[in-house]
């Protein structure tokens, strides 16, 4: 594609020829011959620094947002911004022809963008889905790295979906991707929150400026689904740039709410209440949680036009989401539980959700990941000795750290040490929780949930707590 036409609208300033791109990329270590290397300053590395290299490696021309008195450099206001533009309009701007439907917050989006598109699956529409367990068009599975992918990839998933005939995008919406500008310029028809608790402050530094983050998707949606019940809910959007619906478990005073909730150990139901209907939502995944995910599943397609009635059905057939309240296959007298969990109030919200069906003992197993925010980990290892009777804090993602450290900073918010452990391989730390184990208890595995890998100071590894169990179930 002709470099005139990538930067058309960008108000970019150059002199250079008009030449033929290949490719675009942000990352100077994938430089090609006659490709685009947008130059992005990030915390670690200033991408300026690479543009006359870049150059000599072949690329066919730099974009900066700073003058570097380069032959063959474009000038843009915004690196981040111009990459976003670029790559849709090399793949000629494919996000313009679906519906996109965005999930942001803390905790929730996987679940709840699984549900909207089981919703819209169900009643025939074909779709796609961007996020952290899997990216999807159709019925065809990529793997996902980034909970949002990278702008390249995003727009090729996006074109894909296009040429599938796909109607609807649901994506996750990190927080992270929004103040990168990975969604820049896009126009969601219906975007959700689901809440706000402590994360990713190793990236954000302070809550405002996470909060300030994921305002930004509903600065781009048309409609905003909010849950009333988060104390932030109501200055996330501004009702004068987008139509607002708000849900709630707990007030009466929102658009709808939920009524007559019944929480069983393998489903939840509850009455949906709101705007002149009324109707009675059951799933089939377990504890409070999936209330709050189905509603805002369910406010969502109905902002999108789907009758109440016809959401019942479908949400009545949809199955549980990959590594979120999993229960494990396992011929034992005790059961395992593979979770997500990986923040403070993930964490809370899966233990209380066991706590209401568990017959016998709670066995906790987590770790925190490395390299990032270290002010959850007290926080995290505080909530599951008070709430579990046994805790086995392990290894999650170390990174580049010690994973004694994280654990030793885990184990420090822990007043009383009865019944807890610490053991940093966590297949060993899985074993230890499975002969604690007697009949009616439950094993719960946290932070790993549908990840098939863990991340150390070597590089990636794989590890599957499923394949984990088996084998020590084999080897008994």
């Amino acid at each position: 594609m002709k470099l005139s036409k990538l930067i058309d609208g960008l108000n970019a300033k150059y002199s250079c020829e008009d030449f033929d791109i290949k490719t675009i990329t942000e990352d100077s270590r994938k430089i090609t011959k006659d490709c685009a290397f947008v130059c992005i300053s990030g915390s670690r590395f200033d991408g300026h620094t690479a543009a006359q290299q870049a150059l000599k490696d072949g690329a066919a021309v730099v974009i900066v947002e700073r003058d570097l008195g380069l032959d063959r450099q474009v000038l843009v206001e915004n690196t981040r911004n111009a990459y976003t533009y670029m790559c849709s309009q090399f793949f000629s701007n494919p996000h313009k022809q679906l519906k996109l439907i965005g999930v942001t917050g803390t905790n929730g989006k996987t679940t709840t963008t699984f549900l909207i598109k089981s919703i819209l699956d169900n009643l025939g529409y074909k779709t796609g889905m961007l996020g952290t367990v899997k990216n999807m068009v159709g019925d065809t599975e990529y793997p996902a790295r980034l909970t949002t992918p990278d702008a390249m990839e995003m727009q090729e998933l996006f074109r894909k979906m296009v040429d599938e005939g796909c109607e609807y995008c649901i994506m996750e919406v990190s927080s992270m991707a929004l103040e990168q500008g990975r969604v820049y310029s896009m126009v969601f028809d219906a975007s959700v929150y689901t809440n706000l608790t402590q994360d990713h402050l190793d990236y954000h530094i302070t809550m405002e400026n996470y909060k300030e983050a994921k305002k930004i998707l509903f600065r781009q949606s048309k409609k905003a689904i909010l849950n009333l019940d988060d104390k932030h809910a109501l200055s996330m959007a501004d009702p004068e740039k987008c139509e607002i619906v708000t849900y709630s478990k707990d007030l009466n005073t929102s658009d709808y709410s939920a009524k007559n909730v019944r929480l069983k150990n393998d489903r939840i139901s509850y009455e949906l209440v709101g705007n002149s209907v009324i109707d009675r939502i059951e799933v089939k995944i377990p504890g409070v949680f999936t209330v709050y995910n189905s509603m805002a599943a369910a406010v969502c397609c109905m902002s999108l036009g789907i009758s109440l009635e016809n959401i019942c059905k479908a949400l009545l057939e949809t199955k549980g989401v990959p590594g979120r309240c999993e229960v494990a296959q396992t011929d034992t007298p005790y059961t395992i539980i593979l979770d997500y969990a990986h923040t403070p109030d993930a964490l809370e919200n899966i233990i209380s959700t066991i706590q209401g069906f568990c017959e016998g003992r709670i066995i906790t197993v987590f770790g925190c990941g490395g390299d990032r925010d270290k002010t959850k980990r007290p926080l995290m290892g505080k909530i599951a000795a008070e709430r579990s009777d046994f805790v086995v804090v392990t290894s999650d993602n170390p990174r580049s750290e010690d994973p004694m450290e994280i654990i030793d900073e885990i184990i420090s918010g822990i007043k009383r040490k009865k019944n807890v452990y610490a053991i940093e391989d966590r297949k060993e730390a899985i074993r230890k929780a499975m002969s604690i184990a007697k009949p009616n208890d439950i094993i719960l595995l946290a932070g790993k949930g549908h990840e098939t890998y863990q991340v150390l100071k070597t590089g990636k590894i794989h590890f599957d707590e499923r394949e984990a169990i088996a084998e020590i179930l084999k080897e008994a």
